[in-house]
């Protein structure tokens, strides 16, 4: 290959990784401003909806036609009764809705079946890792019908990299409360749960109460962070390819 031809080759390489380059970052940072509309309207929707005075629980036969979309977070009040000792256990490392919560620890999830004899999943609150046994909390098993007070949730997602659930130990790492009624056979027929809001137990375990959003959002500083990448990009690939072109000149 002739030198000049060469040169051409490194040129034209470099161009193409460069470019590449650049729209990877600027796509980075599009999304991230997407991601900034998405948590603002996630933000506005918690807020609007847990500020709202409960209502009943929708009757069994339209629950499914609820979405998350429009029920998700919707403050509701109902009785129920819960199964004796029957509970699992979401670990938690703290909550972006739960000021309360801190450090590691365990949601309790636990069946409640309500007066037409439909079961849901409940939420019951937050215990730190060494109150998880029921035995040490005695006091604040619910006994009879219970006016519970709580927000309708729909099932996590499983991340990239969520840890696989304990299911020997009844211990989940996402609130999926099909999973969990499945594993503990539970006929839980409702597509959602519910976050309790009230009753506070006698003893005060399991945790339950008020969703307060606190959701960081720094998806403008990421996106600015990613046009900046691509700019510094940019700028090296013109010094450098400016840096050939007056060699060869």
């Amino acid at each position: 290959m002739l030198p000049h031809e060469h040169r051409r080759g490194g040129i034209l390489t470099a161009t193409v990784f460069a470019a590449v380059g650049i729209a990877i970052l600027i796509g980075l940072g599009i999304w991230q401003l997407d991601r900034k509309v998405w948590k603002e309207n996630l933000i506005a929707t918690v807020t609007t909806r847990a500020a709202r005075a409960p209502e009943p629980l929708p009757p069994r036969l339209n629950w499914e036609r609820l979405v998350p979309e429009g029920n998700e977070y919707a403050r509701v009040e109902f009785s129920a009764e819960f199964l004796d000792g029957q509970e699992a256990y979401a670990y938690t490392a703290g909550s972006s809705l739960r000021a309360d919560v801190e450090g590691q620890g365990f949601w309790v999830f636990a069946p409640a079946r309500l007066a037409g004899g439909s079961i849901v999943l409940i939420n019951r609150g937050f215990v730190p890792t060494d109150r998880k046994d029921p035995a040490t909390r005695a006091q604040g098993l619910p006994r009879g019908s219970v006016d519970i007070v709580g927000y309708m949730r729909w099932p996590e997602q499983r991340g990239m990299f969520t840890p696989a659930d304990d299911i020997k130990n009844n211990v989940w790492y996402v609130r999926d409360p099909k999973a969990m009624a499945a594993a503990n056979k539970w006929t839980v027929a409702a597509p959602f749960y519910i976050d309790q809001e009230e009753p506070m137990p006698p003893g005060g375990l399991p945790k339950p109460g008020k969703i307060e959003v606190s959701m960081p959002n720094n998806h403008l500083q990421y996106a600015l962070t990613w046009f900046g990448l691509a700019l510094a990009l940019g700028g090296v690939y013109v010094a450098w390819l400016a840096g050939r072109l007056r060699r060869r000149g």
